[in-house]
């Protein structure tokens, strides 16, 4: 009653929502890094919020299926093949044993979600199934998925076939801007500096990754080279002696000791994720208010209507 992979891809992790609760033990909190394409992964296979899936970064993931069950791919564009019949994204589609299910690699975006009926049945970690290969905990062994891994999952016969209206999925772009909420050590960078680092076009530097996406471009000066070590939060902005600016995701170590000029909203860093090297990233300055209301609204208004296949 399982999943087989017989091929793991470029980087393929098994995420829940992520793991919270345990930056005292040093562990960060994993989870996916697009939260929104996650979750509406979930609602289409009509899951309980925050089942297991596996998030595919760049793609190539293949899996070999010994139960009928459906499965859905959100996120990234990215082809996927079960058995010989192209299935379409944002879609429930079912799956008869020994049928394969093959990613092909993203044509547009970085990360994909493929889930199943019911999640993966995947044991705990510190209270979350979610992989972070650099502290190998959570997934299967704490590692990507590689071949003759096992995914167990139920058998499930009927479900809905939901899908995601065309009009409404995301189209990821080669362009962001992250809002940014000024941090306390924004006074150790001046004016010119602050100018330059909201001014500036930076680039995703190929040395990114679930830990934090490195950026190229003006070097930000700081008038200090470094602080005591302190905790660092989702989005938080590092500016490391070297100027380039580095915004820390899911995988981030706990805490650190580069001066940090602000933290980019989480709505934004998920639209950062999809991001492949050579893509171009701009700053805004926002306040807090602003950020709340950003989140707040995004919550509210956030889950899109879905629709059954046909209607």
């Amino acid at each position: 009653m399982s999943l087989e992979v017989l091929q793991g891809g470029v980087l393929s992790l098994l995420q829940d929502s992520g793991r919270f609760g345990a930056h005292r033990l040093g562990l960060s909190s994993g989870g996916p890094l697009d939260p929104a394409a996650f979750n509406t992964c979930n609602r289409l296979l009509q899951n309980p919020a925050g089942s297991t899936a596996v998030e595919v970064s760049a793609g190539g993931l293949q899996l070999e299926a010994g139960l009928d069950t459906w499965v859905c791919l959100t996120g990234a564009d990215m082809p996927m093949l079960i058995g010989d019949r192209e299935c379409d994204g944002w879609t429930v589609h079912p799956v008869r044993a020994g049928e394969t299910i093959a990613l092909g690699f993203a044509r547009r975006g970085c990360r994909a979600y493929l889930g199943v009926a019911g999640g993966f049945a995947v044991s705990p970690s510190f209270g979350s199934t979610a992989t972070v290969v650099r502290e190998g905990v959570g997934g299967l062994r704490g590692a990507a998925l590689a071949a003759g891994d096992v995914l167990p999952c139920a058998a499930v016969a009927n479900r809905r076939r939901l899908q995601l209206p065309d009009h409404l999925r995301p189209r990821y772009q080669d362009r962001v801007t992250l809002r940014v909420v000024p941090g306390y050590q924004q006074r150790h960078f001046n004016r010119v500096e602050q100018r330059r680092f909201f001014g500036a076009a930076y680039t995703v530097s190929d040395r990114s990754d679930r830990m934090g996406y490195r950026l190229e471009g003006p070097p930000v000066d700081c008038d200090i080279d470094g602080i005591l070590s302190e905790g660092i939060c989702a989005g938080a902005i590092q500016v490391p002696p070297d100027g380039q600016p580095i915004v820390l995701l899911n995988d981030r170590q706990t805490i650190g000791g580069y001066p940090k000029i602000g933290a980019a909203l989480s709505l934004d860093c998920a639209r950062l994720a999809q991001m492949v090297p050579g893509g171009t990233v701009h700053f805004a300055a926002v306040t807090a208010a602003t950020a709340r209301r950003a989140l707040v609204l995004a919550a509210r208004f956030g889950d899109q209507p879905l629709r059954e296949v046909g209607a």
